[in-house]
């Protein structure tokens, strides 16, 4: 083997490689940097993140990959039912990432980012009440937008679709 034959083999090895943030392989989604974290991983790469300057989160969701369990996602990551989507910006240096965590069904459960960023509580809640992921040490985790005796979690892809009757004030019924 010649020394070109193993230079070549080394750079095709290195661009095959996934680049990593913090321990996470990152992809590149319309030119947006996205961070896949693991659950484990979660808190610790937001706080790295926080410590680098992504002081503000802008939106925080879940997702029910219920019948889209094939997706592309990088080497080492499994792909799971559940999925919370975060994304930071970083208005000094004018940047912005997203962080995707894969959440299993069997435990759907996610570090909440309340501590870190205040402005999560709402949005935890929302995705609590609407999918199921719950937040550990959320300060209050209670449904948001359905009421308290609501069985079930609208927005996963498995909850019947049904008909709620409308009632309006003062009608006659």
């Amino acid at each position: 083997m010649s020394d070109n034959q193993t230079t070549t083999e080394a750079s095709e090895a290195a661009e095959d490689a996934t680049p990593m943030i913090h321990g996470c392989p990152v992809t590149d989604s319309l030119g947006q940097e996205v961070i896949h974290a693991t659950v484990g991983q979660y808190l610790d790469v937001l706080k790295a993140l926080d410590d680098e300057g992504y002081t503000m989160c802008v939106d925080l969701c879940g997702v029910d990959y219920l019948d889209f369990m094939g997706r592309s996602l990088p080497d080492g990551i499994a792909a799971e039912r559940f999925e919370v989507v975060v994304n930071l910006l970083d208005l000094s240096n004018r940047r912005r990432t997203r962080i995707r965590v894969q959440v299993p069904a069997a435990a759907p459960v996610v570090a909440s980012l309340f501590d870190l960023y205040p402005g999560t509580e709402a949005m935890e809640r929302e995705c609590f009440d609407m999918f199921g992921i719950e937040f550990a040490e959320h300060p209050d985790l209670t449904r948001i937008l359905m009421p308290e005796d609501w069985d079930g979690h609208p927005l996963r892809k498995d909850y019947e679709v049904g008909r709620i009757p409308v009632q309006f004030k003062g009608a006659n019924a």
